[in-house]
């Protein structure tokens, strides 16, 4: 369900983008759909959730939450939302259409690496304000630590994060650490094994997780 459309402001993904890095694949689906089940701990029933950075609305489509909101920088977010899923085309570090305290549950995977310092700050500070106290945000992140051979791989990375220093930067701005998982999921989805989705629910809760890339990190407002 599109909320708004396009205008002159909104921006687009560098050109090329959603072809090299993002194409749609239908095996990504299922692995969310294994994703959005564990993440379910974080994310209650009765949440209104909104998704940064959304793309083709994976995280967005499969969450189950009462109230989803799906932002993103491309009008991709538009045809890709589910029906019942709120789309906005428009910057995620500006999130002033939003009230205050109007979320539960702010997520984003693999967003924070593609902005310079000054634009991660902007987006937690408006993540920040648009949580409810007891609210929290939810990061799935490329973990510099784990494969710093492939981290550029893709061309629109600007910032590193490792577990560790995505954790004291959010510390910094007035988050408390609420859980870190510095080996959460493969690096990438683009490989010969994307297909074998029945083993994303083993991977998850196996303490042994070859080439894991992904790391996740929960938070909370300090004073929430």
């Amino acid at each position: 369900m599109e909320s708004g459309t396009p205008d002159s402001s909104s921006g687009v993904y560098t050109p090329g983008y959603f072809e090299t890095r993002l194409k749609q694949d239908a095996s990504r689906a299922k692995v969310w759909e294994h994703l959005c089940t564990y993440l379910g701990r974080f994310v209650p029933a009765d949440a209104d959730v909104l998704e940064l950075g959304a793309g083709w609305c994976d995280f967005s489509n499969q969450v189950k939450a009462r109230r989803v909101v799906a932002m993103d920088l491309d009008a991709t977010v538009h045809k890709a939302a589910a029906e019942h899923v709120e789309s906005v085309v428009g910057d995620c570090t500006d999130l002033s259409r939003f009230e205050d305290d109007s979320f539960d549950v702010v997520f984003a995977s693999n967003l924070l690496e593609h902005l310079q310092r000054d634009q991660s700050d902007s987006l937690l500070a408006h993540a920040r304000r648009v949580l409810r106290p007891g609210g929290r945000i939810i990061l799935m992140q490329p973990n510099f630590r784990l494969n710093p051979g492939r981290y550029f791989d893709d061309f629109t990375h600007v910032a590193i994060f490792t577990d560790q220093s995505l954790s004291d930067y959010l510390v910094a701005q007035g988050w408390s650490i609420e859980k870190v998982l510095p080996r959460f999921m493969p690096l990438t989805l683009k490989s010969r094994g994307s297909k074998l989705t029945f083993v994303v629910p083993w991977y998850l809760r196996s303490p042994i997780k070859p080439l894991a890339g992904q790391m996740l990190l929960v938070a909370n407002p300090e004073g929430a």
